[in-house]
């Protein structure tokens, strides 16, 4: 027989059992890791953000030396604000449902 009709060999954790998975998990560098990711990402946004904030700076005081290029980067810093919202969002709605998950 092959080691999918094997069905009485699975079980259901614990409450104990998840809570000494829990600790293991949040030793792993993993966490780090996605930490890294999104400190960067919010960096390079956040950096974004200052070359679109100088544009409109530059409209607005007459010093726009190619209003092509101030129009790009307003644009640019518009979408990426909008999915770092989007982003956010999912992240909360995620940790939302994490939270209601019973163990």
């Amino acid at each position: 027989m092959s080691e999918f009709g094997k069905i009485d060999a699975i079980s259901t954790p614990s409450t104990a059992q998840l809570l000494k998975q829990k600790g293991s998990v949040e030793k792993t560098a993993g966490g780090e890791q996605f930490a890294n990711h999104l400190k960067s990402a919010l960096n390079e946004i956040n950096e974004i953000q200052v070359d679109g904030d100088k544009a409109v700076a530059d409209l607005a005081t007459g010093q726009v030396k190619d209003l092509h290029q101030a129009a790009l980067a307003i644009g640019k810093a518009e979408t990426n604000m909008k999915l770092m919202l989007e982003i956010r969002n999912k992240a909360l709605s995620a940790y939302k449902e994490l939270g209601r998950t019973q163990l």
